[in-house]
């Protein structure tokens, strides 16, 4: 009778190895969420070179900006916050290596029992003390690729805590490169605001001369005051801004507000060529890309981990230790006692728990299929809206500064003319407060060109290598 036990546990053992092949845990294959197309844009080549390959230190050649990223790196909170989820995901893959270790347990109990005089025992003993030390070990055969699974969804988790503080390095790169940028470009149109309300101060002692020499009426004067407080207040407002984008930048840099050290907006070069690689660089290249697509991964394998839940479990648990009715006796050789127990367990009626788990792990695993396939939609967009933001800020560029030439060569003439009696005053502040307004355009635009570079620069995954 006991070797035909026997051999049913080891046909039920051979059972479950063939029934492994059939239900194993399932591989992870990349989803064909790739559209392999072109970039849309108008007049850059696509090609195997991409400017996210190039260090942001090679990219950003001023000394000063390259200061700032560096203590950026260092000090932001956002990134320190980053680092610390590395070291909880790094914590878990540990955990997911040791799924294939037995566990031990360590047990030291001391039982009293008071014993009725009526129960089976009770008339020999009124009571009965127990002394026990002893150790448990259990180990679950992985016969579903349940642990190995669990396993690669923590390897999965901790490659994602990678590429998520890889594009929190990314942003913070590129938000303290926009954000340097436009400070100068705050302290180019300063620089302007400040000349036209030195100009306009002197205007307005000509325009007091004219009309006491009867060449211009007090309305006059009075245009030409009122144009002068006007520079003022966008002299105020603009010194404002800077020292609010002052404040926003020493927190990039995890630091209190300060003044910022920088140097000027026509000393800036960018030398990089614009080469945008092709789609499927983005899986390389983009961290939150990349990120997406690890949590696709962590989802895969927790639904491999859900199905196995449906299986049957083959454990294995033995204890051992010592046992004793007096103290004195516990360590006798004679109070030594070992159990082993090997076992199957089916689930069969749990409250639908099961299946609830498994669908939920479906329905996340398909949510995650679409973040990862909306990670790279939106990367492809904004490496489109970067390049045609660069294409029409040069254009405006060239055009914005034709513009400013004519108005300030209008200004010019016009005030000439005035002092000559020759012309309508009206004509005089049109073309001072056009050419002031352009200068100020002019200066956006050259600061939009830059900011296009970086935006760019941060949409083709660049700056965490």
């Amino acid at each position: 009778m006991k070797k035909f036990f026997n051999l049913k546990l080891i046909l039920a053992g051979f059972a479950l190895i063939s029934l492994q092949s059939c239900f194993v845990a399932k591989d992870y294959n990349q989803p064909e969420v790739v559209e392999e197309e072109r970039f849309r844009t108008d007049n850059i080549d696509q090609d195997s070179l991409n400017m996210a390959n190039v260090s942001w230190r090679e990219l950003f050649t001023d000394p000063v900006l390259q200061d700032h990223i560096e203590k950026g790196l260092e000090n932001n909170i956002d990134i320190r916050v980053a680092l610390q989820q590395i070291i909880a995901a790094e914590a878990y893959v540990k955990q997911g290596k040791a799924g294939y270790l037995p566990t031990l347990d360590g047990n030291a109990t001391f039982t009293h029992q008071e014993l009725s005089e009526n129960s089976q025992f009770g008339s020999f003993f009124s009571s009965v003390n127990q002394y026990e030390i002893s150790t448990g070990l259990s180990w679950e055969a992985d016969i579903w690729g349940k642990i190995r699974s669990q396993k690669r969804a923590f390897d999965a988790r901790y490659l994602q805590s990678l590429a998520a503080h890889q594009a929190v390095k990314t942003r913070l790169i590129a938000e303290i490169a926009s954000t340097y940028y436009q400070l100068l470009a705050l302290d180019e149109q300063i620089r302007i605001t400040q000349e036209t309300v030195d100009t306009r101060e002197k205007s307005l002692d000509v325009t007091q001369a004219l009309k006491e020499a009867g060449n211009l009426t007090e309305v006059g004067v009075k245009q030409t005051e009122a144009q002068y407080y006007t520079a003022r207040a966008i002299l105020i407002d603009l010194k404002n801004e800077e020292r609010l984008l002052e404040n926003t930048f020493s927190i990039l840099l995890g630091e209190a507000p300060k003044q910022i050290d920088r140097t000027e907006l026509d000393e800036q070069e960018i030398t990089t060529e614009l080469n945008i690689g092709v789609p499927v660089q983005l899986l390389r290249n983009r961290p939150d890309v990349m990120a997406a697509e690890y949590e696709l991964m962590n989802a895969f394998e927790l639904t491999n981990v859900a199905r196995s839940n449906f299986y049957p479990s083959l454990t294995l648990s033995a204890t051992g230790g010592l046992q004793a009715l007096e103290a004195e006796d516990l360590f006798s050789v004679n109070s030594l006692f070992a159990t082993i127990i090997g076992g199957l367990a089916q689930p069969i009626l749990n409250g639908r728990r099961i299946r609830t788990e498994y669908e939920v792990s479906q329905a996340e695993q398909e949510q995650a299929r679409l973040r990862f396939r909306e990670a790279i939609l939106t990367a492809s967009k904004e490496v489109s809206d970067a390049l045609y933001s660069y294409q029409a800020s040069t254009e405006k560029i060239e055009v914005k500064q034709k513009e400013f030439e004519a108005y300030d060569l209008a200004t010019e003439y016009s005030e000439e003319l005035l002092v000559n009696g020759l012309a309508n005053y009206l004509e005089v502040l049109t073309a001072r407060e056009n050419a002031l307004n352009s200068s100020l355009d002019l200066t956006n635009a050259r600061f939009n060109q830059l900011r296009s570079i970086v935006d760019l620069y941060e949409a083709l995954g660049g700056g965490w290598q």
